[in-house]
């Protein structure tokens, strides 16, 4: 058989241990398993009709993210939702596929402050020319948007993850993933409070300075977005 015809299996296996996963990890942060124990792999396998090896990898990657564990003569464990990663996307959307929560969207603005005003004010420094541009693209992608050409969400989280990667610090850029995962819910929630998507000149404002390098000015600009959030959800 040729590698061409084996992909297809490949990806097959891939898309139901995903499936798999997708499916546990909704019922795990729902609280399916509070009142009951999680089930042995063979149980899994049989309810969802899949394999014994698609159902192994997926608890492997529910341990990875810290929502189940392995204990010896008890099987399977659901953790307790303190040792969850919520840096992981998968856990992050869960949580906030499960209800929209404002004391979650609350709490991860609050992660904001702590980090993209910081990592506006690098990119001020440290930006070259293609990270403004993408700062840039992000921008005109949010005024299309706004003139109904492209989707407000998209361009809003484009505008974000560039400014993270703009900072040059692998740190900062490595939040990129759950930055966009947790904003589109959080952007969506807000534009329907206040009635209208993000306010472009808020962050033209940011871009600016960034071009600028405006250090501190680029620190204002992006914490005053994220504090207009803030503040709606205090509101809610």
């Amino acid at each position: 058989m040729s590698n061409g015809d084996a992909e297809p299996t490949v990806d097959l296996g891939r898309n139901l241990t995903h499936g798999m996963l997708d499916t546990l990890g909704k019922a795990i942060v729902v609280g399916r398993y509070e009142a009951r124990r999680f089930p042995t792999e063979a149980e899994i396998a049989k309810a969802h009709g899949v394999s014994r090896s698609v159902t192994r990898e997926a608890v492997k990657m529910l341990t990875a993210k810290g929502l189940v564990s392995a204990r010896p003569r008890q099987g399977t464990v659901v953790q307790p939702s303190a040792n969850w990663n919520l840096f992981d996307p998968d856990v992050l959307r869960w949580l906030l596929e499960r209800k929209v929560s404002v004391e979650l969207l609350r709490q991860f603005n609050e992660l904001r402050v702590a980090i993209e005003p910081e990592a506006a004010a690098l990119a001020a420094r440290f930006h070259e020319a293609d990270d403004l541009k993408a700062i840039r693209d992000g921008l005109d992608q949010m005024r299309e948007a706004e003139r109904g050409h492209g989707n407000v969400l998209d361009a809003d989280i484009a505008f974000h993850v560039a400014v993270l990667r703009a900072s040059k610090n692998p740190f900062y850029a490595q939040f990129q993933t759950m930055v966009a995962t947790a904003l589109r819910t959080s952007i969506r929630y807000t534009n329907r409070i206040k009635g209208r998507s993000a306010n472009i000149g808020d962050h033209a404002a940011v871009a600016d300075a960034i071009e600028a390098r405006d250090v501190e000015g680029a620190r204002t600009a992006m914490r005053r977005i994220i504090g207009d959030v803030l503040d709606l959800i205090a509101t809610a």
